[in-house]
Parts: C-alpha cells; structure tokens; sequence
C-alpha cells in the first residue's frame, strides 16, 4: 500500500538546534568537555574519603554533575535523531562520529566521580542517602551502588570507554546502517517496486495471503543474502558482552539488564514462568483464527493478517483516533499528545536510509521528547503511535524531575506506552457495534499483546540460547537459526507452522544489538497494563489520578515502590496472572467455541 508521504509529517529539531551545521553545536562540545575538566579539578579525591563527603559538598557536586550530562544529552540526542532518519548522509554520519567521540572523551572525565561514590564507606553511603538535602538523589545514589561489585578501576575504565568506541557502538551503528539500506522488491501492480524493511513488514498485515506471501519471500530472500554480515555482527557484539560480564563479574548475560531495571531476577523469572505456562491460550488462538480467515492451519506470514478485513487509516485519521481516545481518558493526555502533532515532534515518514521501526526518545526534561515511527497507513499504524505517544506523554508528566531521575527504568517506561494503546483499543472498541470491524479490532488488538506478552518473551528466551552457545563456540547462521526455532516451538506449538524462511527471523531485530535483553521489559509493561486497565475500568477518575503520580515520578524511585500504591507485587505469579485472564477475555470476545481450547 502507498501512501501520500507529503502529508506524513518529518520532526523538527530546532528545539535542540537549527541544522547539522549550526556552530552552537559544535561550541557547546566544546563547553562541556571544558566544564567538565573543571569539575575534576574541584572534586576529584573529595568525595571517597574517609567519612565520606559533606553532604553540602556531595549536593554540590551532584548539581554540577547533572548539568554536565544534561547539556551532552541534547547535544548528543540531536546527532542520533537526525541519524536515526538518515543513515545515509555523510555529514550525519560524521556529526554521529564526533557525538561519540566526544561522548567517550566526557565519559572518561567524570568517571572518578562514580567510581569514588562506589568508595564511599557503606555505613557512610547509608547515612548520605538519608540526608534530607540529598532526598532528591537518594534513589539515584542508591541504584549507583548497584554497581559496586562489578566496577573497574578508572584506568580500566577508560580503557573501557575507548574500546567502546571503536568496538561495541561501532557495531551497532554498522548494523543500523546495513538494515536501513536494504531494500526488497514487492510486486506492485504489473511490476514491482522497491521497498523498505518497514513497508516490507507492513505488508504481513495484508488480508491477500499472496501479498502477505510475496512480502515474506522478498523478506528472507534478502536477509538470506546478509546473514552472513549480520550473523557476524551479532556474534562480535555477543562476544564483547561475554568478555566484559567475565571482567565486570556478572553471574550471567541476564544481570547487567537486570541492575539497570532495578528489577529482582526473581521477578523476571516469576513472570516468565506465567508467560511459558500460558503458551496454549496462544494456541487456542491461532486454530480459532485459521478457521476465521478459511484456513486449515496459519503460517508465520499469516500470524498477522487481519480478521474481518485490513484495517487502514489516513495520518489525519491515525491522529484524530488517538487524540480522541487521550482526550477521553484525561484532557491532559490528550493536550500533551497534541503538542507533539502541532509542533511536528514526530518523524513519520517512512524513506529509504531512515531505521525501521519506532520509537520515542526523550533525552533531558529541558526539552520535550521526539517520536519516530514509519506510518504506512495500516491499522497497526495507530496503536504504533499511540505507543510512542504514550511514552513521551510520560517524558512531559516526568519533566518535574531532574536528569538523574528523570528515566524509569525500561519496565515502568514500557508499562507507559502500552498503557496508551489501551486506552485507545478502548475507545474504538466503544465505537464499534457487533460484527466483523469489531471482531477484527479485537483480533488485531490480541495479536499486538501476543506479540508483546509472548513474542517479547521468546526473544529474551533466545538471547539466553545465544548467549549461552557463545560461551563455547562462535555463533553461525544455522546455530542461530537453530535456536531461534528452538525459541519459538513452544510459543506455536502444532497451531501455527514456520516456514523455511523464519529461521532467519533473529536477524533484523535492533534489540538484540543496541540492548541486550531489552524485550522482557516489554513483557513486563503488557501484563502490568492488562493488570492495571482492569483496574482502571472498575475505578476511573481515582485510578488515573494514581496513574499520573507513577508516570510524574519517572525514575525517582525503584519500581517496585512505584507500583506499591495501586496494588502491585511483582513478585507473585498470581499478579501476572491477572494479566493473562485480561488476554483470555479478550478472546473468548472473538474465539469462544470450545473446540478451541483443544491442547
């Protein structure tokens, strides 16, 4: 499907600066990294001593500290936004390269200042974090000392930070720009047209199973002529991260992920357990729709075709949609989410050399956040929106915070955005009378919570496979393909088939390379929101006024005192649980027909 890209909006970056040339930029580079030397001749050797610092002085340092990585955030958020839209430019590619360089060179001035908190005495350390001048960096002070174990000394560090440089980012903007480029050829009219990977994609949504077909061919046979670059990639990147969890003594590839969630492995395991247990509801789905769609059995391409029809939006339709449903929840959200449609805070075009995909990034609460995404004019294209939306939503409600605790931690940030495409699946549903674009809304919409409920947690389960096969052999493309389908049986079972081509399924997915064990979070944040919206619809106002106080908090605390006030235990499978009964609602809507719940 084409759309009409001139009416699909590119962002405007001027809020951080006016073009890839502006000399702001590169003077405020400059400015930092001058500021920054500053800061380590007036702090360094005065924070690990004995005793510890003055919490005045350590107050002081802090602020300082702060706005030295505020002021990099923007400037560097600025060179990945732009790249992240144009992998192909080279004036962007090397604004990218100074950004990190300078990045590295920051990075290695003010590493003393973690690693002498890290020295501080822990009765000290104690007795810091329960000042009250330093309330406001108690859980950031905490959540650094997560950290103690695995430190380095500041000459291993910056050696580090220099490797990086040229070794694990290097890789990862490698495998941006291979994936932007590629391009597939898509039969269109008497002839073909070339594509995106995310217009590729895009086309597995198509009600014509030869489409769908055609696009999943064009798909594989490309990724089929790259594996062996993107099998190399990811198995330099896995290497590297092995390497350092030895060095950093890590018990295992998970724990790194883990600290930076501030999330107990317990409760990742809990929670992954309920997901695994409840495979057969995904089972039970996928007979119930190859009868709705008039087929014996799916295959991968048709996981995704639409019951009832393709649904199809316009971007001014996408828009109205979802500022629609924000406004009905709360005239707050649906005030913040205009901003982002009035100012042109979102790129949505989809072109070649732009990234698939989507996403929001906020990166300082002295400016709002930017969301990306590729609209081509599906149905999905909404609740994608919406998703993003919902995490800049909560960057603008947590900008009362500072920089340091400004992000939540990747489960809270995700419980964000998938709460919005709820709230927008709600609101079209109430729109709709009984037939078949109700039964297709529904449809769609369980399959977008299958494939962050159960997809998400067969991607974590094979970056475990990955990790755990790299410990004794380099990985090929066969290995990976091996456990890739390993991964992916117990999510299918003998309901949904995989072709050939699926076995490299791995390969073009961004996680696996720029955040390793990433999509648990998104595991977490669907069954939270499931959880959570139940309790929405038996509560309303008092719950949303709730809701509000969790995304204004952003990082400040830990997530678990987070979701304290609305009831939630993470670590009690029964909780997810709950989650799991929201999704088997929402099927017996569509699916109720006992011969479905076969095993």
């Amino acid at each position: 499907m084409t759309i009409a890209t001139a009416l699909v909006p590119r962002w405007d970056l001027s809020d951080l600066y006016l073009s890839p040339d502006d000399t702001r930029w590169a003077s405020d580079l400059e400015a930092i990294l001058g500021d920054a030397r500053s800061f380590a001749d007036t702090y360094r050797g005065a924070i690990a001593r004995e005793g510890g610092p003055e919490a005045a002085h350590l107050l002081a340092a802090l602020i300082a500290y702060e706005d030295l990585q505020e002021r990099a955030s923007r400037a560097g958020a600025y060179a990945r936004l732009l790249y992240s839209v144009d992998t192909r430019d080279e004036v962007i590619r090397e604004l990218v390269n100074r950004a990190e360089r300078f990045s590295t060179e920051l990075r290695n001035h003010l590493l003393f200042f973690d690693l002498e908190w890290l020295d501080v005495a822990e009765a000290d350390a104690a007795r810091l974090m329960a000042e009250p001048s330093l309330s406001g960096y108690a859980n950031y002070l905490r959540r650094e000392r997560l950290d103690l174990p695995h430190k380095l000394s500041e000459p291993e560090e910056r050696i580090v930070n220099e490797k990086d440089l040229t070794g694990r980012r290097a890789w990862s903007r490698f495998f941006q720009e291979t994936t932007s480029a590629l391009t597939f050829a898509l039969p269109e009219g008497d002839g073909t047209r070339t594509a995106t990977l995310s217009e590729t994609l895009a086309r597995m949504y198509e009600p014509d199973r030869e489409t769908r077909r055609q696009a999943h061919d064009a798909l594989y046979a490309v990724l089929e002529q790259n594996a062996a670059v993107l099998t190399f990639t990811f198995d330099t990147l896995v290497q590297d991260h092995l390497t350092m969890d030895r060095i950093r003594r890590h018990p295992d590839p998970m724990h790194e992920r883990h600290l930076a969630n501030d999330i107990a492995p317990e409760a990742v395991r809990a929670m992954m357990r309920v997901v695994e247990e409840s495979y057969p509801i995904a089972h039970r789905y996928w007979r119930a729709k190859a009868a709705m769609i008039g087929l014996d059995r799916l295959l991968t391409y048709d996981q995704y075709a639409p019951v009832g029809g393709r649904g199809s939006a316009s971007w001014d339709e996408a828009r109205r949609t979802v500022l629609e449903a924000l406004d009905r929840f709360d005239r707050r959200f649906g005030g913040l989410a205009a901003e982002f449609y009035d100012r042109n805070w979102i790129d949505a075009e989809p072109r070649p050399g732009k990234r698939g995909g989507a996403f929001c990034a906020y990166p300082s609460p002295k400016v709002h956040p930017y969301v990306m995404c590729n609209f081509t004019g599906g149905g999905r294209d909404i609740t994608t929106i919406a998703h993003e939306l919902g995490h800049a939503i909560h960057g603008q409600f947590a900008r009362g915070q500072t920089l340091l605790n400004y992000h939540a931690p990747l489960p809270l940030a995700e419980t964000a955005s998938v709460f919005a495409e709820m709230i927008v699946f709600e609101a079209l549903l109430d729109q709709l009378p009984e037939g078949d674009a109700r039964r297709g809304l529904i449809a769609g919409t369980i399959e977008n919570i299958f494939a962050t409920v159960f997809r998400q947690n067969v991607l974590t389960r094979f970056e475990e496979g990955v990790y755990a096969a790299r410990g004794s052999a380099r990985l090929t493309t066969d290995g990976l393909a091996r456990i890739w389908i390993d991964a992916n049986r117990p999510y299918y079972g003998d309901a949904l088939t995989m072709t050939d081509g699926y076995r490299l399924g791995w390969s073009y997915i961004p996680h696996f390379i720029n955040s390793r064990f990433y999509c648990y979070a998104y595991t977490f944040g669907e069954l939270l929101v499931l959880a959570l919206y139940a309790t929405y619809r038996e509560q309303g106002a008092p719950f949303v006024a709730e809701y509000v106080r969790l995304l204004e908090l952003g990082g400040s605390v830990s997530p678990e005192e987070a979701l304290r006030p609305l009831g939630v235990d993470i670590a009690d499978p029964s909780f997810w649980r709950r989650g799991i009964a929201e999704i088997e609602r929402l099927i017996d809507l569509v699916a109720p027909d006992e011969q479905y719940r076969k095993s």
